[in-house]
């Protein structure tokens, strides 16, 4: 007969800030305090009090605290796509400098936006998070109105739906404005548009920006195709764009660097074209990789310092309203100009 072996779990007292309070020689007050971001406490009390937690292998009850509070110190994040190079460097800016404030940040990856952000919003709520960052993806206006009404701040980083609601945003469209004129500077004139989503904000003012360049000079728009953001979409969209050898763009402005290093790689390497010899390229974002020598890309950059600073004022109510960030102009190579 086979027989069964019983396992017999022990399970240890769980360690409570009474027993750290009677360890360290203070109350049970002070031990609260010593863990409470930003409370009052001598130094003294402090390293006692951290020291016998140490000793008793003491851990704070986040969520206990909160319902105390009703302060949770998460921030929740969500973001559509990590796959351009300018989200995870911003969202990490982001994460170090709330992670100062005694905030921590609960992600959520929302794929495809459209079908599952209100979803993911609201299991985000469910964690009583003290405030939502948006980066890349809209709120629909029926859970905007619930956050605001539950008193939670929802801030859109890098994108702006057009509302009343908060958002830092760079001057996307002064940018493309920025970006065809450098075109135009370096004497071309055949000059095309790979855009991304078109649905998104930031796309809609860059090529808006571009626009009213080309207007102002006297010229119009040469060639444009949809690059949607996407590495495959925006190879393809240069294909279409420079098929026809005896009417290709002198120039192309790319509404993201992520995009036109796709765009280089078609250009020199499938069509044997030469940046910036038979085609200049302009991106935007201004990502690290655009700075490698084997891109040296002229790109528009956004100012990721100021945009993570105001999305925390923001967040921690010490600022009230939109921001709108000056971009710049960094000359590298890839339009003919160093």
């Amino acid at each position: 007969m086979k027989r069964h072996r019983q396992v017999h779990l022990v399970m240890a007292d769980k360690v409570t800030s009474q027993d750290v309070a009677a360890r360290a020689g203070v109350s049970r007050s002070a031990v609260s305090r010593v863990f409470t971001p930003g409370a009052s406490v001598s130094d003294a009390t402090a390293k006692k009090v951290r020291l016998a937690a140490e000793q008793l292998g003491y851990r704070p009850n986040v969520l206990a605290r909160s319902l105390l509070t009703g302060r949770s110190r998460m921030v929740g994040l969500v973001v559509g796509y990590l796959d351009n190079h300018f989200y995870p460097g911003l969202l990490e800016q982001l994460c170090q400098v709330l992670d100062t404030e005694g905030v921590n940040v609960l992600m959520f990856l929302a794929e495809d936006a459209e079908a599952n952000l209100d979803q993911v919003v609201n299991d985000l709520l469910d964690y009583q998070v003290d405030g939502l960052v948006l980066a890349s993806v809209t709120l629909g206006s029926t859970l905007a109105t619930r956050c605001e009404a539950i008193g939670v701040p929802v801030v859109e980083l890098n994108r702006s739906d057009g509302g009343q609601g908060l958002h830092v945003v760079s001057d996307n469209e002064m940018g493309g404005v920025m970006a065809v004129e450098h075109l135009i500077a370096q004497g071309r004139r055949r000059i095309g548009h790979i855009a991304g989503w078109e649905g998104a904000s930031t796309q809609r003012a860059r090529e808006a920006g571009a626009l009213s360049a080309l207007r102002k000079a006297g010229l119009g728009l040469y060639a444009r195709e949809v690059g949607n953001f996407d590495k495959e979409q925006a190879r393809d969209a240069t294909r279409r764009m420079f098929n026809d050898a005896e009417a290709r763009p002198d120039a192309v402005f790319v509404a993201n660097d992520f995009m036109a290093f796709h765009v280089i790689d078609v250009l020199r390497y499938e069509l044997g074209l030469t940046v910036p010899k038979d085609v200049a390229v302009i991106g935007f974002d201004d990502v690290p990789t655009a700075a490698f020598a084997a891109y040296e890309l002229t790109t528009i950059r956004q100012d990721l310092d100021a945009m993570v600073r105001h999305t925390a004022e923001l967040l921690m109510g010490r600022e009230t309203s939109s921001r709108m960030i000056t971009p710049s102009l960094v000359v590298r190579s890839t339009c003919g100009a160093t």
